[in-house]
């Protein structure tokens, strides 16, 4: 099968990584891919985003299928775009996808069907979101409602904080059209978890849990990310939360979507807090995890195209799906200053010796016509190391990424080793 990824970053790489292991894979295309993905598949100079020139570029090249990886397309309707002309693709419809597009929809959702979450109200005026604010206990957070490259969240601790966020984001844009509507809701306290789902639309099927870690700094301090390193398994999700958390809160969501006339077929991604009171949403997306992607998918042992492919087909519970009895670790190197202002264009140096002991992701770099890689982003490198025991797979990732280095590198020293929350 001729396939194509679109995307560019991390979740991509590993996405094009375990699917070039398939045996139905003849030919690998990525849209517009990284110096990494360029190792594994053909990229393609088109921008994630560009629904009509993937449609038109996979139709004149006769793609047999299309993975459709990251958010913004998703909410696009790129799917929808692909499939009218003729072109089987992986992901959810646009109006499945408004799950992670729009965080009142999934809110009211979760209201509607009794799905555990955060207490929240939704806002568009600043006035009567500063005064539900100056009523409501701290910490408190704000959320834009719309897609902001997993940053769109705030976490105040202080009266002025929260007023600050609200002011920025429906009086400043900060977050422009994300955040001209935003979800103020109780701040929750616990461990939190990921679990990503495959899902058909009426089937879901868990893959192992993972645990992000958002914040910029060490000890979970500075601002959010869209992600500074991913561990799977998370600590503490035992086999009695996960059969909690799917009788609570995974197959009522795929069952509310599906009366809702919005079947998922895709990968639901649940971010999860297990409060005292029990596990709770956090949030939902409509896709995989970046960089939970990589951690998971490192450990899957059966072809991901034969998945995705019964996730569109509806036949996910006849597919057996296997995982390696091990733990992943996946650990950021990233540009100094992001998730601000950063530097881009300096040579890595140390790829090929990392590459033995761990599979490198690249997330933001470029290929030079000479074949130097560079950076090119503020996420630059996912090292993934796989283990038996999830401190191995920890140390085995500190000790692959010792190596690599590039100008102002930086990565926390502290990913699974802490709780973030």
């Amino acid at each position: 099968m001729k396939v194509l990824v679109v995307g560019g970053g991390g979740r991509e790489h590993a996405l094009v990584w375990a699917l070039s292991k398939s045996p139905k894979v003849n030919e690998l295309y990525c849209a517009p891919g990284n110096g990494g993905i360029a190792q594994l598949a053909t990229c393609v100079d088109l921008k994630a985003t560009d629904v009509d020139g993937i449609v038109a570029w996979a139709s004149a090249n006769a793609m047999d299928f299309v993975v459709v990886a990251p958010d913004d397309p998703l909410a696009l309707g790129m799917v929808d775009a692909l499939e009218a002309a003729g072109i089987p693709a992986f992901g959810p419809r646009r109006n499945a996808a408004v799950i992670e597009a729009s965080k009142s929809f999934s809110k009211q959702l979760m209201a509607q069907y009794h799905i555990p979450t955060a207490a929240c109200q939704v806002f568009t005026e600043r006035d009567a979101a500063l005064d539900y604010v100056r009523s409501q206990p701290l910490p408190i957070v704000i959320k834009a409602d719309g897609l902001a490259l997993g940053k769109g969240v705030i976490i105040a601790d202080t009266l002025a904080e929260a007023v600050e966020a609200v002011e920025d984001m429906l009086d400043g844009g900060k977050f422009g059209d994300a955040g001209r509507k935003i979800v103020i809701e109780a701040y929750m306290t616990g461990p939190e978890v990921t679990v990503l789902a495959f899902c058909d639309g009426t089937h879901l099927v868990p893959m192992p849990s993972s645990r992000d870690h958002k914040r910029a700094l060490n000890g979970d301090q500075g601002p959010n990310t869209g992600g500074m390193g991913a561990i799977s398994p998370a600590p503490g999700y035992t086999g009695q939360m996960a059969g909690r958390c799917m009788r609570e809160i995974f197959l009522p969501t795929v069952a509310a979507m599906a009366a809702e006339g919005r079947p998922f077929q895709g990968v639901l991604y649940f971010g999860l807090m297990l409060t005292p009171e029990g596990p709770k949403v956090v949030e939902y997306n409509a896709r995989f995890g970046d960089p939970e992607c990589q951690a998971v998918l490192s450990l899957l042992d059966s072809d991901l195209l034969e998945i995705l492919l019964a996730c569109r087909s509806g036949t996910l519970d006849q597919v057996d799906i296997r995982w390696k009895d091990a733990a992943s670790c996946c650990l950021v190197l990233a540009s100094g200053g992001y998730p601000g202002a950063y530097g881009k264009g300096y040579p890595i140096s140390g790829l090929e010796e990392a590459g033995r002991t761990a599979t490198v992701f690249h997330a933001g770099t470029v290929q030079t016509p000479e074949g130097e890689v560079v950076t090119s982003g503020g996420r630059v490198l996912g090292v993934t190391a796989v283990a038996g025991t999830l401190e191995e797979a920890i140390d085995r990732a500190y000790q692959s990424a010792a190596g690599i280095s590039f100008t102002n590198r930086y990565c926390r020293d502290d990913i699974g080793r802490t709780s973030p929350n």
